[in-house]
């Protein structure tokens, strides 16, 4: 008997809906996609966990776990804070098994982990519920399709897919289906605040409160293109591609941060590569927060693992520091120094161009970087938007030595450059290894 109420009373303390707020509960209603579009820290990752062991308790015996990449389905998903495992009642814990990419409930119930990074792992397989989480920064939304595909055993399969905006194809398309087979529950980071860190929150709201970048990201405002933008989604939407064809040169862009404190700007670095119908394809966006030494390695790993031409960087500010930092990964990368000698916008203008006339192609979806693009206007702010564009500048020194060639070039090099690169070496438009920035 005693073991009965100890088991009463582990329900009754976990019990979600006890402790949730309405937003973060199950709507009512017959629909097939639960949409909860909420600002960082408003608590979605615990909505999701939740929700799947709700389903677990209503006999779903096959589920899909859905992230990003495969590290953000264990690392957020299953083992976070506020993932499956924390969520789960002691009765009723699953046992993970990362090497086969699942959790298995004591009743049998099976949850599968899968990469949106990975579309074709979801064809075939079939599952009577699934939890998606931050679709919109899914690099390949061809994993929803396929996941969708596979949503039809059991008597009611729905997903829940939990994200923070931003106005992706994907979302769009929900959006429009607001009412009929989705719902969409809207949340502000604001309204967890009695959960969150203060310093978290004073530091997060100092930072983005009243700035574009903030209505998406605390507010989960879906933002449409600003008027005036360089770019248009719709440009990139059209000629977004899945992969991409034999590139005849290939280099990795850099516009280094010149800082490293916590609220310091992003390193930009964009690898792009050149097709043999002349358009240009946007591969990767490595960019992010690192010290010198991080942004370096994570540059020339690219440039090895895509075997680049060259490395571009930006060095207005940095001066030889670029070059130096570079050369003490690999003393024999090839590398370009460029200097900005024209204004931001007039060697955006040129880039966005070729975006106009279809000319350039994204490889899968890079949801931050375009974000970037589809906020950039001529007379953009930083401190109204929240942001630097450092992407959107790596991204237009890669494009712009790749299709361009619109600025002066100064070689920071005190000795002969040995160049490593494909095999057959590197014929640009100047001949092999003939360019001035050699």
């Amino acid at each position: 008997m005693s073991g009965l109420f100890r088991r009463l009373a582990d329900d009754i303390g976990s019990d979600w809906r006890l402790k949730a707020r309405p937003s973060q509960l199950p709507p009512a209603g017959s629909w097939t996609v639960w949409l909860m579009l909420s600002g960082r820290g408003f608590g979605k990752t615990r909505a999701g966990a939740e929700w799947i062991n709700l389903q677990i308790r209503d006999s779903c015996s096959r589920l899909a776990l859905v992230g990003a990449t495969a590290a953000d389905v264990r690392d957020i998903m299953v083992e976070g804070e506020s993932g499956i495992l924390a969520c789960s009642p002691d009765h009723n814990r699953p046992e993970y098994q990362p090497g086969l990419r699942r959790l298995t409930w004591p009743n049998g119930a099976i949850a599968t982990c899968y990469s949106a990074d990975e579309p074709d792992r979801l064809r075939g397989p079939q599952h009577d519920g699934a939890w998606c989480d931050e679709i919109a920064s899914w690099r390949y939304p061809d994993a929803w399709d396929m996941l969708m595909l596979g949503l039809r055993i059991g008597r009611n399969p729905r997903v829940v897919a939990t994200t923070t905006p931003r106005p992706v194809k994907l979302i769009r398309n929900l959006l429009a289906r607001e009412g009929k087979d989705v719902v969409v529950s809207r949340g502000r980071t604001i309204e967890n605040a009695a959960n969150l860190a203060p310093a978290f929150l004073n530091e997060i709201m100092r930072r983005y409160e009243g700035t574009r970048l903030g209505r998406q990201e605390l507010d989960a405002e879906v933002l449409e293109d600003v008027p005036g933008a360089l770019w248009q989604r719709e440009w990139i939407d059209r000629d977004r591609v899945t992969t991409a064809p034999e590139l005849r040169r290939v280099v990795v862009a850099i516009d280094p941060a010149m800082s490293t404190n916590e609220g310091s700007d992003e390193t930009g670095i964009i690898v792009a590569g050149i097709g043999g119908d002349g358009h240009g394809y946007v591969v990767d966006d490595l960019s992010g927060r690192y010290q010198p030494q991080a942004w370096a390695t994570r540059a020339i790993e690219a440039y090895r693992r895509r075997e680049a031409d060259r490395i571009v960087a930006e060095v207005n500010s940095g001066g030889e520091m670029v070059q130096a930092t570079l050369r003490t990964v690999d003393p024999n990368v090839g590398f370009l120094a460029v200097h900005a000698s024209r204004g931001k916008v007039i060697r955006a203008e040129s880039v966005a161009a070729l975006y106009e006339q279809g000319k350039v192609h994204h490889v899968g979806a890079l949801s931050v970087l375009e974000d970037q693009l589809c906020g950039f206007t001529s007379d953009f702010d930083r401190g109204r938007a929240g942001y630097s564009p450092d992407r959107l500048d790596a991204l237009v020194w890669a494009l712009s030595d790749l299709m361009v060639k619109m600025y002066d070039t100064e070689p920071l090099v005190v000795k002969p450059i040995i160049v490593t690169g494909p095999p057959g070496g590197i014929d640009g438009p100047y001949g092999p290894f003939s360019h001035p920035g050699w």
